[in-house]
C-alpha cells in the first residue's frame, strides 16, 4: 500500500484562532476558550498561552495560574462548525474521501483526486493556501502513504506547517522517532514502554511480535506494525460513532467517598465538553472503575432522553458510582465515562457528501 496519498490536515488552535479572527482585540493575546468558572476546563489554547504551559483539557484554574494575564472566552460551538464546514469545502475540491477526526482535523485520501495533481504534497500546499486565502486560518499538514505516517508527519512543522514523510525515509524516521510520539501511545502505555526498555522506534521495532501482543494486546499488533511502517486501514468517508467517552487515571488511588465524587464531577464535566465538540447524541451511560490491582468493572444505565448536559449526566453517573464497592482496601485508580446508544429513530454521527452530522 505503498502507493496510496494520503494527507493529515489538522488546524491549527482552531476554537481560539477562530475567535482571534473574529475579535481583534484578542490577537496577540493568551486565550483559552472554555467555561470560566470553579470547575471550568480548557477547550482550546491559544498559541501564545501554550507558550506558559496551558493545554487543553486542563483545568481553567491550573491555566489561570500558569498564565495570570490569560483571556478566558466562552466556547461558540455552532459558528465554530459552521467554519469547520467551510474548511471541508474546501477539501472536497480534491477529493470526496474525507475522514473526519473532530470539527479541525481530518484524513484525505487524494491517491485519485480531482483536480488531477500527481504530488500530494501539491494539494496539501494548495489546501493549507486556501484555508488561510479565504478563512484567515492557519492549518498544518502531513503527507504520507498512510493515516499512521500522515498524523505523525502533521505535528512535525505545527503550527502553520507542512511535511513529508516518502516511503524511501519512512523507516529511519521512524527508528528516531520518542514512543511518545507514536500514534496510540498515552502517558500510561509510555511509561510501560519505557519500563520494557523501549525509548524510540528503533527499540519498538527489536521487540517481537509475541512480546508486544502478551503485554499489550491486540494493541501490541498495532505497535508492531506502526514500527514497521504499516498501517492499512483506509480513509473512511462514511464512519458512525459508537460512543463518547473519557477517562482519568489518578495520581494516587482513592476511596473517601468526598475524593471519589469530586474525580467523577471531573470527569463528568470533561464528557461535557467532548459531547459538546462531537456533537455525539446518546442514551447510555457507562461507568467504568478500575481498582488498585487493575480488576476492572463496569455499570451503565439508560434514559429515554439524550445524555448531553451536567445536569443530565452527573446525577446519573453519581447513581452508578453507588452501585460500586469500594473502600481503603479496594481503592480507586481510573475512572471512566462515556456516553453510547445514539437514538434509533434517526442516523446521526456519519459523515456524507455534502453534510456532516458530527458526532
Amino acid at each position: 500500500m505503498m502507493n496510496r496519498k494520503i494527507i493529515h490536515v489538522d488546524m491549527d488552535a482552531f476554537f481560539a484562532s477562530v475567535e482571534q479572527r473574529d475579535d481583534v482585540s484578542l490577537r496577540g493575546k493568551p486565550i483559552a476558550v472554555g467555561f470560566d468558572g470553579p470547575r471550568g476546563v480548557v477547550s482550546t489554547a491559544s498559541y501564545e498561552a501554550r507558550r506558559y504551559g496551558v493545554r487543553s483539557a486542563m483545568s481553567m484554574a491550573k491555566a489561570k495560574r500558569l498564565c495570570p494575564e490569560l483571556v478566558v472566552v466562552p466556547s461558540h460551538y455552532e459558528h465554530y462548525k459552521e467554519v469547520s464546514r467551510c474548511v471541508h469545502d474546501i477539501f472536497r475540491e480534491y477529493t470526496d474521501i474525507i475522514e473526519p477526526l473532530s470539527l479541525d482535523e481530518a484524513f484525505l485520501d487524494v491517491t485519485e483526486n480531482k483536480s488531477g495533481a500527481e504530488l500530494a504534497t501539491d494539494i496539501a500546499r494548495e489546501i493549507r493556501c486556501k484555508i488561510r486565502d479565504r478563512l484567515a486560518l492557519t492549518a498544518s499538514a502531513g503527507v504520507s502513504y498512510n493515516k499512521f505516517l500522515a498524523k505523525v508527519a502533521s505535528e512535525v512543522r505545527k503550527p502553520d506547517g507542512m511535511f513529508v514523510i516518502h516511503p524511501d525515509k519512512a523507516m529511519d524516521f521512524i527508528a528516531g522517532m520518542r514512543i511518545e510520539d507514536f500514534w496510540g501511545v498515552g502517558p500510561k502505555t509510555a511509561r510501560q514502554m519505557h519500563r520494557m526498555g523501549i525509548f524510540t522506534g528503533m527499540q519498538l521495532r527489536q521487540c517481537s511480535l509475541r512480546h508486544l501482543t502478551e503485554v499489550f494486546g491486540k494493541q501490541g499488533a498495532v505497535y508492531y506494525d506502526f514500527a514497521r511502517g504499516i498501517d492499512l486501514r483506509p480513509v473512511e468517508s462514511m464512519r458512525i460513532r459508537k460512543s463518547v467517552g473519557c477517562e482519568h487515571t489518578l495520581e494516587e488511588d482513592i476511596s473517601r467517598r468526598s475524593a471519589v465524587v469530586i474525580e467523577l464531577y471531573h470527569v463528568v464535566t470533561e464528557l461535557v465538553e467532548r459531547l459538546g465538540h462531537t456533537g455525539f447524541e446518546g442514551c447510555t451511560l457507562t461507568l467504568k472503575v478500575k481498582f488498585h490491582d487493575f480488576e476492572q468493572i463496569t455499570r451503565s444505565a439508560t434514559q429515554k432522553k439524550i445524555l448531553k448536559s451536567k445536569n443530565d449526566i452527573l446525577p446519573l453517573a453519581k447513581m452508578l458510582m453507588g452501585q460500586v464497592e469500594y473502600s481503603s482496601l479496594r481503592s480507586i485508580r481510573l475512572i471512566g465515562l462515556s456516553v453510547s446508544n445514539p437514538p434509533t429513530h434517526e442516523r446521526r454521527g456519519v459523515w456524507v457528501e455534502g453534510e456532516l452530522d458530527f458526532k
